[in-house]
């Protein structure tokens, strides 16, 4: 009973009954713009766009997270000081690119489909990423990393032990900020050939068929809601323990 009023798992099944029904609700958006032929987007499975989109977030992100984390480490080490505002600068010139000018220069380079839309998302996503890792690191207070020197632990064992544990909560909001963006830059990822929810979105702008639009930002938007309460639900997992 307990399960059943668990409101992350209801978001999670309006999401799924979404997708399934889509196809079937062509009485209505016939009913809302009787004016178009086609009401409801068929061309491709709902169950599948939301999967390739979700698997092109995942895998965007985890490029990301690997990236920011590691820089931002990196730039906290006494061998990478200088180099931080270096770092900063450029991370943030990567996320005001605007992701379709990113996908206008990679595709005569990559083909279209989902390697340049992997590039820019992962550009846009590196930005929060790196300051949350940044901010979790510098929270770390002055007096635990002493008393983690004096117990005898070496500068590795320090950063694994004490600091990402200790800037994990922060880490995990830049995270869970970045692939949120990601979610919605992610749509426009249809422009240059991968299939996301962002199809019936593009599809329905180039052919003024507002069902489409309103079918494909609808799921986007649900799947940005469910993947942040699913972050929050970690995060305050590890702010519990964290205390």
């Amino acid at each position: 009973m307990r399960l059943l009023r668990d409101p992350l798992l209801w978001l999670i099944a309006v999401f799924i009954a979404l997708l399934a029904v889509m196809p079937y609700s062509s009485t209505l958006f016939s009913w809302l713009f009787p004016e178009l032929e086609r009401p409801v987007y068929l061309q491709d499975s709902f169950m599948a766009l939301a999967f390739k989109h979700l698997m092109l977030v995942g895998v965007s992100s985890v490029v990301a997270i690997v990236i920011g984390v590691g820089l931002g480490v990196a730039v906290t080490r006494p061998a990478g000081l200088e180099f931080r505002s270096l770092v900063e600068t450029i991370t943030a010139a990567g996320q005001t690119f605007p992701p379709v000018a990113v996908l206008a220069i990679a595709v005569p380079v990559m083909g279209f489909g989902q390697q340049p839309a992997i590039i820019a998302l992962v550009l846009y996503g590196l930005l929060p990423i790196l300051q949350g890792t940044l901010a979790g690191i510098g929270a770390v207070p002055e007096a635990t990393k002493e008393i983690a020197m004096g117990a005898g632990m070496s500068r590795w064992q320090m950063l694994r032990k004490v600091e990402l544990p200790l800037a994990a909560p922060l880490i995990l909001a830049g995270i869970r900020t970045s692939v949120i963006i990601n979610i919605g830059t992610a749509a426009i990822a249809s422009t240059v050939g991968a299939s996301t929810l962002g199809s019936p979105i593009i599809i329905g702008l180039s052919g003024f068929n507002t069902a489409y639009v309103i079918q494909g930002a609808l799921l986007v938007a649900l799947a940005a809601i469910v993947v942040d309460r699913l972050f929050e639900r970690v995060l305050r997992h590890i702010t519990r323990h964290a205390e």
